[in-house]
């Protein structure tokens, strides 16, 4: 292409601007003649040459033309005035040049699309981060990988799928509106779909979830969507757990019982040699448990790919998922914490137990969780701050000799102490809202899930943490677990 046309082609990418100010990507490339790859080319060298092309809600030349190209220094050419004089040619002929009258007044431009309005609650867009996505599954009551969500309002909303997932989606969704969508599907473009189904109704102010992709988010406002983060998006919904949410959260505390059972059955059989616990004439080790906790959650429906069966001393890491043989004499911390693979809701439960001799200090450890682990229970109603469970276990494990990273509940140096909240909600992820931590001034609510789990650490020694999970009411704590909380193993069997 020689010089003649490239900067024909940008006439007509600035022309197109001008005519119709407020065009998405796709328009303007369209009413330009020209790809999206070139137009974006274009884009940067108009900006070069000096007009103020800006991308809002839609492209416009922001305030003025600035023919005379001031707002750059880059060197022009007999061919960019050319093209300046063609331009200022078809402005004035448009009716857009802000011209002065004889009082040197200046006349009003031509009016522009006006940009829309935002009244009301805006719809929902809702494309799936993978097929776990908290938000997507609590809107729509489906897991999928790829697909999208529009909530137009509570009596209009729609689910879009591929081909593959569109008989599923009319079995199992709660969406009234199913589509199958072959090309947003094969091309991956969830968000360009959006964008025009919004744009076919004229709606151009949308929210979405925080846990969209950035580069869905990117792709619905350059296809002229004003799509607003959204961070209360479903928090109060999912925060208030219905009675189907609450007896589906319950049946995730019964497998990750019956898991933690399994495990401890296991090390309840070791023997122990040189230190460690044997099973089967091998080392037993945190993978074997893994697998048996596996396998015991599967014929139930549930999963737990992350969970935590940690030997000492790596006990004393509170997210340390544990791997080798398991230490004798030394405590053993486990905690699973299941999904449904129907429901998709999760339990939460940790238990500690030590197979051979439990030591003083290890028995003193575990009496003073397990009373922090009571208060910080009886502490729990609804209309109570979130922060006072969390300072009701620090002020316990204090008052034991012990202490936190908590500000004013330090304790003495070098002993083993607490360095993570009390608790956190439970329902379709497994950390969510409220949390029970020093700063959590926000009162908890009737219908909250939440789990009570103070523990102790020393590095180099070991930890233990013990943890509950259940409903706040208005009485108090309503506890789904039942499941023994001793540190001998045979008081599981």
């Amino acid at each position: 292409m020689n010089r003649a046309e490239r900067l024909a082609r940008l006439l007509r990418v600035l022309a197109a601007i001008i005519a119709e100010p407020g065009l998405n990507p796709l328009e303007l490339a369209e009413r330009a003649g020209v790809s999206e790859r070139t137009l974006r080319r274009d884009l940067v060298q108009l900006r070069d040459l000096g007009y103020e092309v800006a991308y809002t809600s839609g492209y416009e030349v922001q305030e003025k033309l600035n023919l005379e190209g001031r707002g750059r220094k880059a060197m022009r050419t007999r061919g960019d005035d050319a093209l300046l004089q063609a331009v200022a040619h078809a402005v004035e002929t448009a009716g857009l040049w802000r011209d002065t009258d004889s009082d040197g007044r200046a006349q009003p431009l031509a009016p522009r699309r006006a940009r829309p309005r935002r009244t009301g609650d805006a719809p929902v867009v809702l494309i799936p981060s993978g097929g776990d996505d908290p938000d997507f599954i609590f809107a729509t009551g489906f897991a999928v990988e790829s697909g999208l969500f529009i909530s137009f309002s509570p009596q209009e909303q729609v689910l879009a799928v591929s081909p593959l997932e569109v008989d599923r989606a009319r079995a199992e969704s709660k969406v009234a509106t199913i589509l199958e969508e072959r090309e947003a599907y094969a091309t991956g473009s969830w968000a360009r779909l959006a964008a025009r189904m919004l744009r076919e109704k004229g709606i151009g102010h949308v929210r979405v979830a925080t846990g969209l992709p950035a580069v869905h988010l990117e792709e619905l406002r350059a296809a002229g969507s004003e799509a607003e983060i959204d961070r209360t998006l479903f928090v109060a919904e999912r925060r208030r757990k219905s009675a189907e949410e609450a007896a589906a959260i319950q049946e995730a505390q019964s497998a990750a019982e019956a898991a933690v059972t399994e495990v401890v059955r296991e090390l309840a059989k070791a023997e122990i040699k040189d230190g460690v616990l044997w099973s089967n004439g091998g080392p037993l080790t945190s993978e074997k448990l893994y697998a048996r906790a596996q396998f015991a959650l599967g014929e139930r429906g549930f999963t737990c790919p992350d969970m935590i069966i940690a030997s000492s001393p790596g006990s004393a890491l509170p997210h340390y998922r544990g791997d080798g043989p398991i230490q004798a004499n030394a405590p053993v911390i486990i905690d699973i914490f299941p999904t449904s693979r129907k429901t998709y809701f999760s339990g939460d439960l940790t238990r500690t137990v030590v197979v051979g001799e439990i030591s003083e200090e290890v028995r003193r450890m575990h009496a003073a969780v397990l009373q922090a682990l009571d208060v910080g229970i009886e502490s729990i109603s609804a209309g109570v701050p979130g922060k006072e469970p969390h300072l009701a276990v620090c002020q316990v494990l204090v008052d034991r000799g012990f202490g936190t990273t908590t500000e004013g509940f330090e304790g003495p140096d070098g002993v083993a102490r607490m360095n993570h909240s009390t608790g956190h909600g439970v329902g379709l992820e497994i950390h969510e809202e409220p949390s029970l931590r020093a700063v959590a001034e926000e009162p908890l609510e009737e219908g909250d899930v939440v789990t009570v789990e103070p523990g102790l650490y020393l590095l180099g020694f070991g930890g233990v943490r013990i943890e509950d999970t259940g409903m706040v009411t208005k009485h108090g704590f309503h506890n789904f677990t039942t499941l023994t909380r001793s540190l001998d193993p045979r008081d599981y069997l």
